[in-house]
């Protein structure tokens, strides 16, 4: 099994019996439990929970402590909620707030009760049946969107604020009759113009598995990464971009052999095209017709 790390949250106070339970029971699955440490919880200060070598260190001091446990999770790393009745307290909720801006994937063993943070559609799971998933699938779940919180989703998204993003596109190409053709789809994130596949790179995502992610989510192809076309760089503050952020784009071509295509929400119309004529006839978002350019004049 792949090695993994976790940081588990809760209410000591009130749920360490079960935090201790979870602890053992990933302990013994090959998970290698960040925090808390496997000892005795001894005192509680003003609701805060200390354990034997912390009763003499400032609680803000402690919990950073944690905090920075979970800096340390990786690209295998996730965050464990135990709220077995939906509560988590007040230091776990201010866990779960720098653990989802800073992009860990967090799980949970119920529901939120007493905490209005957003929590993705497959983020509930019982330690058994984690633990269970993770043996079967040697990875994590990866987290879905509720359909009906799209809105929701996305301000939740816009809180991350990195130095900068980094976007995966592709110049979808297939051979027909020894030439080439490319796909293009028309999105109104580009103002109704055409436009190549891509998005932003996820965290502890490679840019190649991010370009097959991205062609296979809003077109249902799959391909294998070629040749790459070109890098730049840009700083806008309207429209697809975060305002002030450095946004690096990296577009390769990826090739595909078949030409059903399946679009996603984000597309309303797609093309395949000779890159030439598509030059000389479409309306094409500016950087998208650069990388296009480059792509006809070069390969």
């Amino acid at each position: 099994m792949t090695s993994m790390r976790c940081v588990i949250h809760g209410s000591f106070s009130k749920h360490f019996g079960e935090i201790q339970r979870v602890h053992k029971l990933f302990t013994q699955a090959g998970i290698e439990v960040l925090a808390p440490k496997n000892s005795e919880l001894v005192a509680q200060t003003n609701g805060f929970a200390l354990f034997d070598d912390e009763v003499d260190l400032d609680p803000r001091l402690v919990e950073l402590q944690y905090l920075h446990k979970i800096k340390q999770l990786g690209s295998d790393g996730f965050s464990y909620f135990v709220n077995p009745d939906g509560y988590i307290g007040k230091s776990a909720s201010y866990e779960l707030g720098i653990a989802q801006l800073t992009n860990t994937r967090c799980f949970f063993v119920s529901p939120l009760a007493d905490h209005p943070a957003y929590v993705h559609k497959n983020a509930i799971y019982s330690p058994e049946n984690l633990v269970d998933f993770i043996s079967q699938n040697d990875s994590l779940p990866n987290l879905e969107i509720h359909q009906n919180e799209k809105k929701i989703h996305a301000l939740w998204e816009d809180l991350m604020v990195p130095g900068s993003v980094v976007a995966a596109g592709a110049i979808i190409e297939r051979e027909v009759k020894d030439k080439k053709e490319i796909l293009l789809v028309k999105t109104h994130k580009w103002g109704d113009r055409y436009s190549i596949v891509g998005g932003k790179v996820r965290r502890n995502e490679l840019l190649s598995d991010a370009m097959l992610r991205e062609v296979y989510e809003e077109t249902g192809l799959s391909g294998t990464v070629g040749q790459h076309i070109t890098t730049f760089d840009q700083i806008k503050n309207s429209g697809y971009y975060k305002k002030g952020i450095q946004h690096i784009f990296v577009d390769n071509i990826v090739r595909v052999i078949s030409k059903k295509v399946t679009l996603n929400e984000e597309a309303q119309e797609y093309i395949w095209a000779n890159p030439n004529e598509a030059l000389d006839h479409l309306d094409i978002e500016p950087n998208a017709k650069t990388t296009l350019q480059m792509y006809a004049d070069n390969f």
